[in-house]
């Protein structure tokens, strides 16, 4: 006699399965079928993935959850299928030689096609300009700027850039109007910005040279807090995935990096220093959170000397303790790197057990307690130059960037080689060194450095 389960305990125990596993358990009977169908199942599973949180069923019109999530999917696979051939390349040559790019188009969660990629960079002339990469066309420039950017950030979901200048000053952008929305001047200058949404609304975060950081609004710049983390400069700052946590690490080596409760910087409570807490852990230099363990951070550390490199993972969570809440800082895993390995610049993860850099012509992939799991050989020079986000990992060497894309739910392999572009665009005037690199779902963006100079190389698909 077959045993059917009520509804409600099915549902909680196909809420525990990912995508793979969801679709097989359709297949069983009706019963099955039609528990597995629900939106409850499958908004839940488009919430773990992304960040969906505002989108409703308004915006999903007569489509289902299961329909939206499948929908970014196959968006997602687009790059990680195509081959070369698929790739029409543009080719311009008036980018400013220091600055870095950013996407001002986010991936975006509707369920309309691909939208157009629209990418920020920063002219010789010192211009902000937003450009189309399909098209291969500048759609939009601001007025020559008097003093040089020194800094290019960009808030996707809300079409904002936001620069600082050699004068200190912060200006908010839409990439639309010729003006700027807001302008701040700034007591110090600032080595790292990071603009993010969260239930609370758009703010920007600064670290400066001081040792400040400071929170304000966007796109008005109105000031919301700020805070004294170290005694020197703060150079890296990095909110997590889920918005929760921001992470800073100062200029000085032997200072321990913090991370603060994002929540007590943009809502400050009068009269109390927001929620931080030290992470035990020296001369770091490098720090990266993983998008599918919310909570989790791992952090490289260099000795002096460049010989010694370490990688220790935190896990994160706050707790009330007499009447007080304290942040907790609990270390996971940690190894040191073999001897014979050069020790990485750039660093990144994706499931919370795994970490991904570069050695070389090699790409590797470690645990996080230090067993080798994968090494790719893709390239036939040193990378020099690498691109990590949840979905896609990009690595460059010379004139060739090759292409990999993280397997669900971290399944082995875990990391797979997807497509090779061997300087397609075949301008000799762009033989020199690829300075920079990023993808969305439909376009990888580079930057080509030569002499002084460099030239912005934009593929997208064509499919």
């Amino acid at each position: 006699m077959e045993i059917q389960l009520p509804d409600l305990a099915l549902k909680r125990i196909f809420s525990f399965l990912d995508l793979f596993g969801l679709l097989q358990a359709s297949q069983v009977n009706k019963h099955w079928n039609r528990i597995a169908e629900s939106d409850f199942l499958w908004r839940s599973l488009s919430l773990q993935r992304w960040d969906c949180s505002n989108f409703t069923d308004q915006h999903l019109g007569t489509h289902t959850w299961k329909q939206f999530f499948l929908h970014q999917r196959r968006k997602e696979l687009q790059l990680a299928l195509a081959q070369p051939h698929n790739f029409i390349y543009k080719v311009t040559k008036n980018i400013a030689y220091e600055m870095e790019l950013a996407y001002l188009s986010g991936n975006s969660l509707t369920m309309k096609e691909q939208e157009k990629s629209i990418i920020c960079s920063v002219s010789p002339k010192q211009e902000l300009c937003a450009w189309d990469v399909q098209e291969g066309t500048m759609i939009w420039s601001s007025p020559v700027q008097e003093f040089y950017f020194s800094n290019l950030v960009t808030l996707p979901q809300m079409h904002l850039a936001i620069t600082m200048d050699r004068k200190k000053t912060i200006k908010v952008w839409n990439c639309q109007d010729r003006d700027a929305l807001a302008i701040l001047p700034m007591p110090e200058s600032c080595y790292c910005m990071e603009a993010y949404l969260t239930k609370d609304g758009p703010f920007l975060t600064v670290g400066d040279v001081a040792g400040d950081i400071y929170t304000f609004t966007l796109p008005g710049l109105r000031d919301v807090s700020k805070v004294t983390a170290f005694q020197y400069g703060i150079a890296l700052l990095h909110c997590s995935p889920d918005k929760k946590w921001v992470f800073a690490c100062g200029t000085y080596s032997r200072t321990l990096p913090q991370v603060f409760l994002t929540e007590s910087l943009v809502r400050p409570s009068e009269g109390s220093a927001p929620l931080s807490t030290s992470l035990p852990h020296k001369l770091c230099v490098s720090a990266c959170w993983t998008p599918e363990v919310k909570n989790r951070i791992t952090l490289m550390s260099q000795s002096n000397t460049g010989k010694k490199t370490e990688f220790i993972t935190f896990d994160l969570t706050t707790k009330r303790t007499g009447g007080q809440t304290v942040i907790q800082a609990y270390e996971i895993a940690s190894f040191q790197l073999a001897a014979h390995l050069e020790s990485p610049i750039w660093m990144g993860a994706n499931d919370g057990y795994t970490i991904v850099f570069t050695n070389g012509p090699y790409l590797l992939l470690f645990s996080i307690t230090g067993f080798l799991l994968q090494r790719f050989e893709d390239h036939q020079a040193a990378i020099n130059n690498f691109w990590v986000d949840p979905r896609y990992v990009l690595t460059t060497s010379k004139n060739s960037v090759h292409v990999y894309m993280w397997e669900e739910g971290g399944r082995h392999p875990y990391l797979r080689s997807c497509c090779h572009l061997e300087n397609i665009w075949h301008d000799p005037t762009t033989h020199g060194c690829i300075s920079s690199v990023m993808c969305d779902n439909a376009s990888i963006v580079l930057k080509v450095t030569v002499s002084e100079s460099s030239t912005l190389v934009m593929y997208s698909l064509n499919m």
